[in-house]
């Protein structure tokens, strides 16, 4: 897995050694976390309020399809949006009905440190199997000085998002030396511009220790796993994602690519905006009858006429699809 020299301009990755004191690499294994992490969407009540058993509901429909762990909250889920009770009834019904079969990531992104904290020293008490938490880069120092905060609440492992909508996210050597030096540090889910080189750095640094997920360019999900990438964290259509990542990963690619181009459409609409997905993802599960509304909180971006008559053309797809793939012809 190499990287060429513009990418590892655009990512910060040293050409010889990474900067600063770095621990001898350490022996333990990747993170056991293979295939489909679900973030869930926040089901709402026509009432605005957080619908704790439409979420029970997608919880056993992905636990059913297949996946192996969920991430609650994340910016999927609105979680700038929610408050701190609802935050907490999400991560506790999440936990209450997984009981264990899937692993749970709790959510810690917060504006502040401080809440960072608490919320990975929350959810770390409360028995999620990992946090979850995405700071800000301003350099190495700061960023270094915030992840650690984080790690001192013990969770089991910290995942850290690397969130750049417009660019190469946090440098490959901070990551790493973050990795080699703070034990907690066991996985990043990555979600830069362009996201492939970044997986390949990553692998190759840490010697395929160091547990990549993708998020957001799931829409490269074939050359991801070409990659080696270890989990994908996409929203909905729980059955082909899984059926994909199992095809794949039992040496049946071509499979997999063509049943991945057949949901491509679907994933070119949804993924033009975070609001956007969010949007068709919440009117996709009420369709499925998994939530009873398509609610979002506002501020969103909008969702006109335009937008609700392709994604209800593309949902009746997606229903289709799914349905052919749980019958075992898709």
């Amino acid at each position: 897995m190499s990287v060429d020299e513009t990418d590892r301009e655009s990512y910060g990755i040293a050409r010889q050694t990474v900067t600063g004191s770095v621990a001898a690499p350490g022996l333990e294994e990747c993170l056991p976390l293979r295939g489909i992490v679900t973030v869930l969407n926040t089901p709402f009540t026509s009432a605005d309020a957080v619908d704790a058993q439409a979420l029970r509901r997608h919880v056993r429909v992905a636990l059913a399809a297949g996946v192996s762990g969920f991430l609650v909250p994340g910016m999927a889920s609105e979680v700038d949006r929610l408050t701190a009770v609802e935050r907490e009834l999400l991560v506790n019904t999440v936990l209450e009905e997984a009981q264990g079969r899937a692993a749970v990531i709790g959510g810690a992104s917060a504006g502040s440190g401080p809440e960072r904290v608490r919320w990975a020293r929350r959810w770390t008490a409360a028995g999620c199997d990992g946090v979850l938490v995405s700071i800000p880069y301003a350099d190495d120092e700061q960023y270094g000085r915030a992840v650690r905060e984080v790690a001192e609440t013990s969770p089991k492992f910290l995942m850290l998002q690397d969130w750049d909508a417009h660019g190469g996210g946090v440098p490959v050597r901070t990551l790493v030396e973050l990795f080699e030096t703070v034990s907690a540090v066991r996985a990043v889910k990555v979600e830069v511009v362009p996201a492939g080189p970044k997986y390949s750095a990553l692998l190759a640094a840490t010697g395929g220790r160091l547990h990549v997920s993708g998020g957001w360019a799931v829409t490269q999900m074939i050359e991801a796993l070409d990659r080696g990438v270890h989990a994908f964290m996409p929203t909905g259509l729980h059955a082909i994602y899984v059926r994909i990542y199992r095809l794949y990963t039992a040496g049946e690619r071509q499979a997999a690519r063509e049943l991945f181009e057949r949901v491509l459409p679907i994933l070119a609409f949804a993924n033009q905006h975070l609001g956007i997905s969010i949007h068709f993802f919440k009117r996709l599960l009420a369709a499925q009858g998994i939530y009873p509304t398509a609610a979002v909180r506002e501020p969103i971006v909008p969702f006109d006429a335009a937008h609700a008559r392709v994604a209800d053309e593309l949902i009746a797809r997606a229903c289709a699809l799914e349905r052919q793939v749980e019958a075992g012809v898709g």
